[in-house]
C-alpha cells in the first residue's frame, strides 16, 4: 500500500502519473499513454492537451459514505444541544472512530493512504502532544499546590502537569476526534462536487436551523424543543446558552455572503442567497447577543475589505495604475463599507419589527455602566492568575475549572467552568506553548486562505472569502466568549477552515477554461478584424445590420 498525499502540488500532472489502482499493485506509476494527432493538427499539441488533462479520481463507496458522515456529523452535532452533554460526546467520538473505519476501507480499497500536507494540521497535533505530556507523572500540579496548601494533605492530590488528569484524558479524546474530522474533510473534499455539497449543505442547514430558532424564540423562548428549560442561561434554538447560538450563526451565515460578493450566485438565485442570509443575521440579533452582533458587524466589514480581491480582473485592467483607476477603486471600497452597514441597521431594524421593543432591551438595557463585560473581568483577572502560576505547559486541558478556584474571589457559590475569553483560556490551558500554536494555526489559516482567493473560479473565490470572513467573525467573539469549546461549533469552525484552505482539487477547470476561451475569441476576432481592409470591415458590418448575405 502506498501513501498520497494531498493539498500539495503534485510532483508529476500527466495521466501517466496516475497510480496503479489494479489488485495487488504496489508502485504509483503506470506507463503513459501518447494519445495519436488528430487530422490537421500536430503531435506535440495533442500529447501537450493530453498531459493537461486530469482524469477524475474515482470515488470509492467508503469514501462516500465517509462524507456522509461528515455532512451528519455537521448537523446532528448542533441538534444535540450542540454536544456538551456525555451522551452526545459519546456519539461523536463514535462518528470519529467510523471515519477511521472508512478512511481505512478507503485506502484498501484504493491501495492507497490518503493524507493532507495542510499545514493546518500540524498546530492541533501539537496541541494534542502538549496534552499528552500535561499527563505524565512528573509531580509538577503537586508541587505547585504544597503539601500545606491543600488542606493539610501529607500527599499532593495529583503527581501529573495537570491539575485534572480525568479532564485532560477527556479533553484529548474531544481533541483527537475533533482532528480525525478536520483531516478527513481536508483529505476527502477533494472534487468541485464534493465542494459544493458541504456549501449547500451547511447554507441549507444554516437557513432552516434560523426559521426554527426564531420560531420556538416566539413561542415558547424558554425552552428547547419546548420541553426543556436551562437553568442558569437563556437558550436560543438548540442551543443552552444564545451566545453559542448566535456564534453558530456567525458561520453559517458568512459562506452565502462569501458567494454573493464574489458574484458566484447567478442572477436569477440570488434573491434566495439574499433572503437565506438575512433570516440567518436576523436570528442573530434576535439572540441579543452584544459580541455576537459586533462579530456580525466584523464580519460584513471584512467581507466589503476584501471584495476586490474576490473579484479578479482582466490582465489589462490589473496593469493598469492610473490615478482615475485608483480613485474608482478607494470609491468602490467606501460603497462595499456603506453596505455592509446598511445591511447591519437593515437586520436592527428587522429584528425591532419582528421583535419589538424587548429584542433591543436586552442588548442595551443590561448594559452595566460599572462593568460593561458583565462580570467578565473578574474572570480575566483570576484567569490570569493561573496563566502567571503554570506559565510554560498551563494547568492542563480541560482542567480550567480546577485550577480557577484557587484565585476565585467570590464565596464559591458557583463554578467557573470556562474563562470567557478563548485566548486567555488557551494560555491558562497549554501555557505559552499552545498559545504559540494557536498563533500559527490563525497565521497559516489566513496566509492560505488569502491565497485561494486568487483562484480562476468564481465559487470557489467565493467559499474561501466566506469560511475566511465566518471565522474572522467567532475569533472576534471569542473575545467575549468561549464558543470554540461548544463541540458543534468547534467542528463547524474547523470545516471551514478546511474549506476555505484546500487546494486546486476543488476548483472547476470548466471555469477557468471557459473563461480563457472566450477571451481568446474575443482577441483573435479583434486582430482578424484589424487585419482586414477597413472597406471589407464596414460592408460586413453592413451586412450584419441589413441582414444580407453574401459569400466571399
Amino acid at each position: 500500500m502506498t501513501t498520497s498525499t494531498s493539498n500539495a502540488p503534485p510532483p508529476l500532472a500527466h495521466p501517466g502519473d496516475a497510480p496503479d489502482t489494479t489488485k495487488g499493485a504496489t508502485t504509483t506509476e503506470t506507463a503513459a499513454v501518447t494519445p495519436l494527432p488528430e487530422p490537421g493538427r500536430p503531435a506535440a499539441a495533442a500529447t501537450s492537451s493530453a498531459r493537461t488533462r486530469q482524469p477524475p479520481e474515482q470515488h470509492t463507496l467508503a469514501s462516500r459514505f465517509l462524507v456522509l458522515i461528515l455532512c451528519l456529523a455537521v448537523i446532528l452535532s448542533t441538534l444535540a444541544f450542540g454536544t456538551v452533554q456525555s451522551w452526545a460526546l459519546a456519539f461523536f467520538q463514535a462518528g470519529a472512530c467510523l471515519v477511521v473505519l472508512l478512511w481505512t476501507l478507503d485506502a484498501w480499497r484504493t491501495r492507497r493512504l490518503r493524507l493532507s500536507r495542510n499545514l493546518l494540521q500540524l498546530p492541533l497535533v501539537g496541541l494534542f502532544l502538549v496534552g499528552l505530556v500535561q499527563l505524565l507523572p512528573l509531580g509538577g500540579a503537586g508541587e505547585a499546590g504544597g503539601a500545606a496548601g491543600v488542606g493539610g494533605l501529607t500527599n499532593a492530590p495529583v503527581n501529573t502537569l495537570t491539575l485534572d488528569p480525568y479532564s485532560t484524558r477527556f479533553a484529548l479524546i474531544q481533541l483527537g476526534s475533533l482532528i480525525v474530522y478536520f483531516c478527513a474533510t481536508l483529505v476527502f473534499t477533494d472534487s468541485p462536487a464534493r465542494l459544493r455539497l458541504f456549501v449547500r449543505v451547511i447554507t441549507i442547514f444554516g437557513f432552516l436551523l434560523a426559521l426554527f430558532g426564531m420560531f420556538q424564540y416566539f413561542t415558547n423562548p424558554s425552552q428547547i424543543y419546548w420541553f426543556r428549560q436551562p437553568r442558569f442561561a437563556m437558550p436560543f434554538g438548540p442551543f443552552i446558552n444564545r451566545h453559542h447560538f448566535a456564534a453558530y450563526m456567525e458561520l453559517t451565515l458568512a459562506l452565502p455572503l462569501g458567494l454573493l460578493v464574489s458574484g458566484a450566485v447567478a442572477v436569477e438565485r440570488r434573491l434566495l442567497y439574499i433572503f437565506a442570509a438575512a433570516i440567518m443575521g436576523l436570528a442573530l440579533i434576535l439572540t441579543s447577543s452584544r459580541g455576537g452582533i459586533l462579530s456580525l458587524g466584523a464580519e460584513v466589514l471584512f467581507l466589503a475589505a476584501i471584495a476586490g480581491l474576490v473579484r479578479r480582473k482582466d490582465k489589462r485592467e490589473a496593469e493598469e495604475n492610473t490615478e482615475a483607476a485608483a480613485e474608482s477603486r478607494v470609491r468602490a471600497a467606501l460603497v462595499r463599507v456603506g453596505i455592509g452597514f446598511a445591511l447591519v441597521v437593515a437586520l436592527l431594524a428587522g429584528s425591532v419589527y419582528l421583535g419589538g421593543e424587548e429584542s433591543l432591551s436586552r442588548l442595551f438595557g443590561t448594559v452595566n455602566a460599572d462593568d460593561p463585560t458583565s462580570g467578565r473581568v473578574q474572570f480575566w483577572q483570576g484567569t490570569w492568575e493561573v496563566i502567571k502560576h503554570h506559565p510554560l505547559i498551563g494547568a492542563g486541558l480541560g482542567a480550567f475549572s480546577v485550577a480557577y478556584t484557587r484565585y476565585d474571589v467570590l464565596n464559591g457559590a458557583s463554578r467557573l467552568e470556562q474563562a470567557h475569553n478563548d485566548y486567555l483560556q488557551i494560555l491558562a490551558d497549554a501555557g505559552i506553548i499552545g498559545g504559540l500554536l494557536g498563533l500559527v494555526f490563525l497565521y497559516a489559516l489566513f496566509r492560505y486562505g488569502f491565497a485561494r482567493l486568487n483562484s480562476k473560479d468564481k465559487f470557489r473565490r467565493g467559499v474561501a472569502a466566506g469560511a475566511l470572513a465566518g471565522c474572522f467573525a467567532v475569533l472576534v467573539h471569542s473575545f467575549f466568549e468561549f464558543s470554540l469549546h461548544m463541540t458543534s461549533n468547534a467542528l463547524l469552525f474547523l470545516v471551514l477552515a478546511a474549506l476555505a484552505t484546500l487546494d486546486g482539487r476543488v476548483e472547476d477547470p470548466a471555469a477557468s477554461k471557459g473563461r480563457r476561451s472566450r477571451r481568446k475569441r474575443r482577441s483573435s476576432s479583434s486582430a482578424s478584424e484589424a487585419a482586414r481592409p477597413p472597406q471589407q470591415v464596414a460592408q460586413g458590418r453592413n451586412e450584419v445590420l441589413t441582414g444580407g448575405g453574401g459569400g466571399v
